[in-house]
């Protein structure tokens, strides 16, 4: 791993090292393999479907980044060895908010297993946090873009990393909303003694993957809210970026080894075989009972345009029921 000398011309700003990335190619493409095989055997693409997705898109980013480990250094007009280098770095952070969303996913299905003590309509919690993702993930790749080009003028890098700051804030804020609405229907389970195994299952493999992927978040805004300008033929100037940046290990520490941890998480604990689809709690907390939603007839395009839109748009009007129709029971105070 870099000692935290900087190498001037490095798009890495040190020499990066060649073995990790091939650990992580292989270890990414087996988690989302398992994935792969879970959503198949489950048919549960539409609750995490985003695991195997993301983790393919790992496997590719640190691909690149085993390529771009024997062609770092930049000269002008290099523009093959600077196009795999925005794409891994891309790759690589573009997922975290999409796993992040694939948590609020499982989070709304939870909440319609036990509808009576959700906080909010079920069916409305992707839609809303959907569209919270979309402009997260949005700012933060354009973000990543800018502040990974050395093309990239000094103001352009400033924005860039400002863009960074603004989809990690905003990615902390939602965090905490998740927080609130998840630790309030903890609250009202334990109230009404709520033993059914789905939902704590569920619940304490989510309150895992938040607090790997938020571990993740304040390591990026700390990386971010230190000196990120970089000028790749000025030594002394590289000296004086942020240690998080000169340092890999601090890389595949936080970012990387988190990310893998995350996805291996789901492998382990996936959902897909314990909260069914179409089902909720009956009074007693034990018993599943039909909820009667009908056969989705949407066509093939609005089922995929409600997936583009992170299940804003083309939605199953089968499935919006009106939320008091499913309450079963009393709700705890």
């Amino acid at each position: 791993m870099s000692d935290g000398q900087p190498i001037p011309g490095s798009l890495y700003i040190y020499a990066p090292n060649k073995g990790a990335p091939i650990f992580f190619v292989i270890c990414f493409a087996i988690s989302a393999s398992v994935h792969y095989w879970q959503c198949f055997r489950h048919r549960a693409f539409s609750l995490v479907g985003l695991h195997p997705i993301c983790a393919t898109i790992f496997t590719i980013g640190y691909a690149l980044r085993e390529y771009g480990a024997f062609n770092f250094i930049y000269e002008p007009g290099d523009v093959s060895v600077l196009v795999v280098f925005i794409l891994s770095q891309v790759f690589i952070y573009v997922c975290p908010p999409l796993l992040e969303l694939a948590n609020y996913h499982v989070l709304g299905r939870i909440l319609h297993y036990a509808p009576s003590l959700s906080p909010l309509p079920p069916d409305k919690v992707l839609a809303t946090f959907g569209g919270l993702m979309v402009v997260i993930e949005t700012v933060n790749a354009l973000g990543v873009a800018l502040s990974a080009n050395p093309s990239s003028t000094q103001t352009q890098q400033q924005i860039g990393s400002s863009l960074i700051l603004v989809a990690l804030a905003l990615q902390l804020a939602v965090i905490l909303s998740f927080a609130i609405v998840a630790g309030l229907f903890h609250h009202r389970c334990a109230r009404s003694n709520i033993s059914s195994r789905p939902v704590w299952k569920s619940l304490h493999t989510l309150y895992g993957s938040m607090a790997l992927i938020l571990a993740r978040s304040i390591y990026r805004t700390v990386e971010h809210a230190g000196s990120t300008t970089v000028h790749l033929r000025d030594y002394d100037s590289l000296t004086q970026l942020t240690p998080l940046m000169r340092h890999e290990y601090y890389f595949y520490i936080f970012e990387a080894t988190l990310m893998l941890a995350n996805s291996v998480l789901w492998n382990v604990r996936n959902p897909a075989g314990t909260l069914r689809r179409n089902v909720h709690l009956a009074q007693d907390g034990i018993t599943e009972l039909d909820d009667g939603i009908k056969v989705d007839e949407r066509s093939r395009m609005a089922k995929v345009g409600n997936v583009v839109t992170f299940g804003m748009l083309f939605r199953n009007k089968s499935e919006v029921q009106d939320f008091h129709e499913l309450q079963s029971y009393p709700r705890a105070a």
